[in-house]
């Protein structure tokens, strides 16, 4: 869910703030939690034009997650997704 972390910094950052990223161990998912400053641009799942170089990233995360969203923080918000855990 490199993907998370990646929008964080690319669309989430202001100046002398960081992001926060955490993954917590429940039951059958892995959830992952990026947290940046600002509440906009929430993500979204949008078509990709042929021949673009990026803007993959929400639909990767669609593809490979159980379920995902966001949620609103005091200052900023927090986009999350559920992984499903591999059995050894």
């Amino acid at each position: 869910m490199a993907e998370l972390a990646s929008n964080a910094v690319r669309h989430g950052r202001v100046p002398g703030r960081d992001f926060e990223l955490r993954v917590t161990e429940l039951e059958h998912v892995l959830r992952v939690e990026v947290s940046d400053a600002r509440k906009e641009p929430q993500p979204v799942v949008r078509p990709v034009p042929d021949g673009e170089g990026g803007g993959y990233g929400m639909r990767l995360v669609e593809a490979l997650a159980s379920a995902w969203g966001v949620a609103d923080r005091v200052i900023g918000k927090t986009v999350w997704a559920d992984v499903a855990k591999h059995k050894p």
